[in-house]
């Protein structure tokens, strides 16, 4: 089959497709910021940039296009291979996936939990709770020593209250 567009209004309809700031991302922004939780945007960990970062609970998430990752799940609707150049498209997905598996463990190693929602699972309310509650499960880390607030410092001498010669109690007991 061949493209129904020219090669320029293809290379015009291919630059606007976003890395950042796409529709599904953005509703998962909103529904987890509105369920309380606080991120980070594309924070650099270890080579790798996560769409969302929840440095308190390193937790990492990505928010994956059913097409260009290559959703494993048969019913999406999303995930299709173009008909033409099809030899570039499957090594263009093989890439992407590859890189994908790289950057997860890349960053499992160093102690991080990854998240993955799927474009086609933004749209699902269900789908969006089980992943606030997946990322809530992972427990925050205590702060780090440099982030801490300094010890509060003990007196050199312990306050003792005076004591009443007579009753031989302290005097704020009477």
């Amino acid at each position: 089959m061949t493209d129904t567009l020219t090669p320029t209004e293809r290379s015009e309809r291919m630059a606007r497709v976003r890395s950042r700031d796409t529709k599904p991302e953005i509703r998962v922004r909103t529904y987890l910021h509105a369920a309380g939780l606080r991120y980070r945007l594309h924070q650099r960990i270890e080579g790798v940039r996560p769409d969302m970062v929840f440095a308190s609970r390193r937790v990492a998430l990505f928010v994956h296009g059913c097409i260009w990752h290559r959703h494993p799940d048969p019913t999406c609707p999303f995930t299709r291979t173009p008909k033409s150049r099809v030899d570039f498209w499957e090594a263009k997905f093989a890439e992407n996936t590859a890189r994908d598996a790289r950057q997860k463990a890349t960053l499992e190693a160093a102690g991080w939990h990854v998240a993955i929602i799927w474009e086609c699972e933004t749209q699902d309310a269900a789908k969006l709770r089980a992943l606030s509650a997946t990322i809530r499960a992972v427990p925050m880390r205590a702060s780090s020593p440099s982030h801490a607030p300094p010890p509060l410092a003990q007196p050199a001498i312990a306050y003792t209250p005076p004591v009443d010669p007579v009753r031989s109690v302290p005097h704020a007991v009477r």
